[in-house]
């Protein structure tokens, strides 16, 4: 972030100076304009006194003179006598002008060049915040090999059926050769389809998916469904005064269950009957008509069905890439330093990160576990091992607390069969 921060201060100066420039050439071209349109008139009212043989003033030669783009006025006809000469004094008066307008133009032309400079700022701002050979930091032996070229076209056709991009993931499915039967697509993706029909105010899958799992919910003590019927009864209400009956009728279909729960809640919604002549917006309750309150119903909506359903919130995908992208700052700079004092040894090679990685704190990632039953790093031929329970330990603390087909978790009083336990990747 600090280096956009730094990239952004050099643009932002670009623009500022853009828009200064701007509108000082504005005012130099016009003073350009207002010069010569002064000049025209003075010749053809005859002010400065002179005459020439021509009826027009050559705007030819004034063009040429002060080498500018701007097309000059038509030319108006002088008075006097058409075989009269250009005089001295008409001469002056026209150099002048010319001389004016030359230093105008010099100061614009000036003023652009320096902008150049500027706009050259922002690249070198880019070049030295930004490092374009990641590859630097990254392991080129990786997807070398089939299985973690596999692993990898699986956990993006995953990904794309989470979005609900069906038609993504089938033809990456197809061209990369994976095993269907390997692929089964996680129930997220109704999941994503009923979220975004919320944001989109269409209420109607969210609340079938509600009422098969009202149960459920009702275990965990869940806030979803009510605020389902919140939002429904809300959209019933913005058909104004004639809605009223509708709007009751549906409170009594469906607030009936949550009323020793919410029962404040009810009243508040009931109470919104009052001003539906001058309209919900314009009363105490306008607040329950806000895009907040969907937004707030659907992040309910995705958290609760989730942990409902026992899948994770975010895609595997996006929290590797999220977690890559908050570490690769650090890793090129330490790897800048590394190439600076030529020191080898610290990227091994192995399945760890050479220093520690601070990332969000509500996502706990470790580029090395180490088993907290026997104190020692976990390696391939001693990985960590995640048990029924949730708790992991090494393959090798899992062996020797086995007894027989009975394994009891260290942490907590579960009892379960060792070949049940997990590997999992760090």
């Amino acid at each position: 972030m600090d280096s956009c921060a730094a990239v952004e201060k050099e643009v932002e100066k670009v623009i500022n100076k853009f828009s200064a420039i701007n509108d000082h050439s504005q005012r130099i071209i016009g003073d350009v304009i207002s010069l010569i349109e002064k000049l025209r008139s003075s010749i053809a009212e005859g002010k400065a006194g002179v005459q020439r043989s021509s009826p027009y003033l050559p705007s030819h030669l004034v063009q040429k003179c002060i080498n500018t783009p701007f097309p000059l006025p038509p030319p108006l006809p002088l008075l006097g006598n058409p075989d009269s000469k250009v005089t001295a004094g008409q001469v002056d008066v026209l150099n002048e002008a010319l001389s004016k307008t030359k230093d105008k133009l010099h100061r614009l032309t000036t003023e652009h060049r320096d902008l150049h400079g500027t706009v050259s700022k922002v690249g070198k701002a880019i070049d030295r915040n930004f490092v374009a050979d990641f590859t630097a930091t990254s392991r080129t032996d990786v997807f070398q090999t089939e299985r973690n070229v596999m692993l990898l076209n699986k956990i993006m056709a995953q990904h794309f059926y989470r979005q609900g991009m069906d038609d993504v993931a089938d033809a990456l499915i197809k061209e990369s050769g994976l095993p269907a039967e390997d692929i089964v697509p996680e129930p997220y993706a109704e999941l994503h389809r009923i979220w975004e029909a919320i944001h989109t105010g269409n209420l109607a899958p969210a609340l079938d998916w509600a009422a098969r799992y009202s149960a459920e919910l009702d275990a965990r003590n869940s806030t979803l469904e009510f605020k389902l019927h919140r939002l429904a009864f809300m959209q019933i209400l913005n058909g104004g005064v004639q809605a009223q009956t509708d709007a009751i009728a549906y409170a009594r279909s469906n607030f009936a269950k949550f009323v020793r729960r919410f029962e404040k809640d009810i009243q508040i919604l009931m109470g919104t009957l009052i001003y539906l002549q001058i309209g919900i917006h314009n009363s105490p309750y306008k607040y329950l008509t806000a895009p907040e309150m969907w937004i707030e119903t659907a992040d309910v909506f995705l958290k609760d069905a989730c942990q409902l359903l026992g899948i994770n919130k975010d895609s595997p995908l996006s929290v590797i890439v999220n977690a890559g992208c908050t570490a690769l700052p650090a890793l090129l700079n330490l790897k800048q330093v590394m190439m600076s004092r030529q020191v080898t040894g610290i990227w091994n090679g192995r399945d760890e990160l050479p220093i520690e990685i601070e990332l969000e704190p509500d996502n706990r990632f470790h580029s090395i576990f180490a088993c907290p039953i026997l104190r020692q790093q976990s390696s391939e031929d001693n990985p960590p091992m995640k048990l029924l329970c949730g708790h992991v330990i090494s393959r090798d603390a899992l062996n020797k607390l086995s007894n027989g087909p009975i394994l009891k978790c260290p942490y907590c009083p579960m009892e379960q069969c060792p070949s049940d336990a997990k590997l999992i990747y760090f």
